[in-house]
């Protein structure tokens, strides 16, 4: 096994507690590319390699990234403590009350709000100390963490333990805030160097060494998934964040927690990294059948309109497409989507209604909303 300073070393501070320091990226000595290593790194590559393709093909990618991106901010937030669901989060969004609804769904709805500034920042800003500080500021803006200095580095000792755990029974403690500065330099210079690393393990080591400097006094994991996302993106790797990396740390939480803390105790980057692979590799394969049984499901209801729905059928396609994005519905968007009158729209959601297409899903006799049972059904079976 490598020494314990290969991923940095622990200095004891003047207030009597010992702080991590990470060492810079890449790993020195350089990762071991043993022969499981590069198995687990062809599977990855492919996976992906078949799931952008798979995606690209569509003739319209964009249309499938709405669930999946609230898909992955479910689980993230869960890994975190939240107890919204998928559900509660299309409802929210929806704007349908329901006073039984997670206080916490603001979160969710944050984080999906973060990925999508995120992303189309890229446009115009690489992946940095201070696109990641505005993300953040979006991920806390009015919710639990708030006070804590959305978009701030932080300027006090944070660490990691179990509830009620002091600074010095801590499981983990990160750098103090006058490394901050120079670890995330380190970071930012390790991103854009050009070299011979593989892509995955590049973002693999940036994930991990981000949780490590832990650098925000709230919100660093979920900063740290959504780096995956950004990064996975920015090189290109994957054209549409058409991935939940979330729901392997999430299945797998004590092994995740238990590598990081092994590459600060021991230098152990490469179990590390094999781990994140086998996830990069399960993660791609779901989500390319999840992309599959979505497309298959969208002929299936088309044909299903062209061959029942007569004279309206063409109406009722849009009102379908419409459905990929907001798969929540009322009388009224449908009329406003159809340029129809109110009159037509309730009959042409009847007409969906005993198709299966849709399901009421209030109970009220106003203001009724409807939702695409058998497409959302796909996304929170999982």
């Amino acid at each position: 096994m490598t020494t314990s300073t290969r991923a940095g070393r622990y200095v004891r501070q003047p207030e009597a507690y010992s702080a991590f320091i990470p060492a810079s990226l890449p790993p020195d000595p350089s990762i071991e590319m043993d022969a499981e290593m590069i198995a687990l790194l062809s599977d990855a590559d492919r996976a992906l390699g078949r799931l952008d393709g798979s995606i690209q093909t569509l003739p319209d990618p964009g249309l499938f990234v709405f669930m999946y991106v609230r898909k992955e901010a479910v689980l993230s937030s869960q890994i975190e403590g939240t107890q919204s669901s998928l559900n509660d989060v299309l409802e929210a969004e929806a704007a349908i009350s329901d006073p039984e609804r997670p206080r916490d769904v603001d979160e969710v709805l944050n984080y999906v709000e973060a990925m999508n500034y995120g992303l189309a920042r890229l446009d115009e800003l690489p992946i940095s100390t201070r696109l990641l500080r505005e993300i953040h500021e979006h991920l806390l803006r009015g919710v639990r963490g708030a006070k804590l200095t959305p978009g701030e580095l932080r300027t006090s000792q944070n660490w990691i333990g179990p509830g009620g755990a002091t600074l010095n029974e801590a499981t983990y403690v990160p750098p103090p805030p006058h490394e901050l500065g120079a670890a995330l330099a380190d970071l930012e210079r390790f991103l854009h160097a050009d070299g011979p690393i593989p892509a995955l393990v590049k973002i693999g080591l940036a994930h991990a060494q981000f949780e490590t400097i832990h650098p925000f006094l709230d919100g660093n994991g979920r900063i740290g998934r959504l780096l995956i996302t950004f990064l996975l993106c920015e090189k290109g790797t994957l054209m549409t964040p058409v991935l939940y990396i979330s729901h392997y740390f999430k299945s797998h939480r004590d092994e995740y927690y238990r590598l990081l803390q092994n590459i600060r105790d021991t230098g152990d980057w490469e179990s590390w990294i094999k781990f994140f692979l086998k996830g990069m590799a399960e993660v791609s394969r779901e989500a390319t059948d999840t992309a599959r049984r979505i497309v298959a499901l969208r002929e299936n209801h088309r044909s299903l309109i062209v061959n029942n729905f007569g004279r309206v059928a063409g109406n009722a396609l849009v009102v379908l497409e419409r459905l990929y994005t907001r798969p929540y519905i009322s009388v009224n968007d449908i009329a406003t989507l159809t340029n129809v009158s109110y009159q037509a729209a309730s009959n042409l959601m009847d007409k969906f209604v005993a198709s299966g297409l849709l399901m009421e899903i209030t109970g009220q006799a106003r203001n009724r909303r409807f939702r695409y049972t058998p497409y959302v059904d796909i996304f929170a079976g999982e």
